[in-house]
């Protein structure tokens, strides 16, 4: 397994690789942002372990450039920062984990074949369905090149369904994860679904949020 550290610290860099290799990992060094993001797009990685502060340009800037790309590789960002905007900050734009230092090397490893189990699969930093589009980080959902204003809930509810484009939704599913319970009454979900359709579909002539009768809920991927 192919592991590229982007890490500007040098002695830091050097032990992770030392301990890696160790760990039978194959692994390359790069210490600014750019020497990171050429080695990202032109190696066959793994895993990217990506500090944040780095010269030339950032992690947070290395990572949203390869998911503008659509490189899914996993990244893992480092950073000196512990503060929980700081980490929301990294994974809104496409990192997988994030672990600040100082860190425990066991756990490093761990959170590493954790990643390398889930695979490089899709995780863009905007999500599109069609001409919908919202980007998490930002707060922003557009249809086309016009913006949608959503409430929290609404945001939050459409983010979910995005992120399974074409599939079919319970709403215990919605509630657990929109609501972050089960105990909410159900019908809820309706009400904020017609509440969706009226922003995101009604003004636009689409149907993109489909009600799949005693199922649950889809939004069709194309965007309706």
């Amino acid at each position: 397994m192919r592991v590229l550290v982007v890490e500007d610290e040098r002695r830091m860099a050097a032990a992770l690789r030392r301990g890696l290799q160790a760990e039978g990992f194959a692994v390359d060094l790069a210490h600014d942002g750019n020497e990171g993001l050429h080695l990202a797009r032109v190696g066959d990685y793994d895993v990217v372990v990506l500090d944040i502060m780095l010269p030339g340009m950032s992690g947070y800037n290395v990572c949203k450039r390869l998911r503008a790309e659509e490189n899914w590789v996993p990244i893992l960002m480092l950073s000196a920062k512990d503060g929980e905007y700081d980490m929301a900050d990294g994974l809104d734009l496409g990192a997988d984990d994030y672990l600040t230092k100082p860190f425990s090397y066991v756990v490093l490893v761990a959170r590493i074949r954790a990643l390398l189990r889930r695979g490089g699969g899709r995780r863009p930093a905007v999500l599109r369905a069609g001409d919908l589009s919202l980007d998490p980080a930002a707060r922003l959902v557009t249809r086309g090149e016009a913006p949608v204003e959503l409430t929290p809930r609404e945001f939050a509810l459409l983010e979910y369904l995005m992120r399974r484009p074409g599939e079919v939704v319970s709403k215990p599913e919605i509630l657990e994860h929109v609501w972050d319970t089960y105990d909410t009454d159900p019908n809820v979900v309706e009400v904020y679904v017609g509440y969706l359709r009226r922003k995101i579909d009604t003004p636009f002539g689409r149907a993109a949020l489909q009600t799949v009768r005693g199922a649950g809920y889809r939004l069709a991927s194309d965007g309706g």
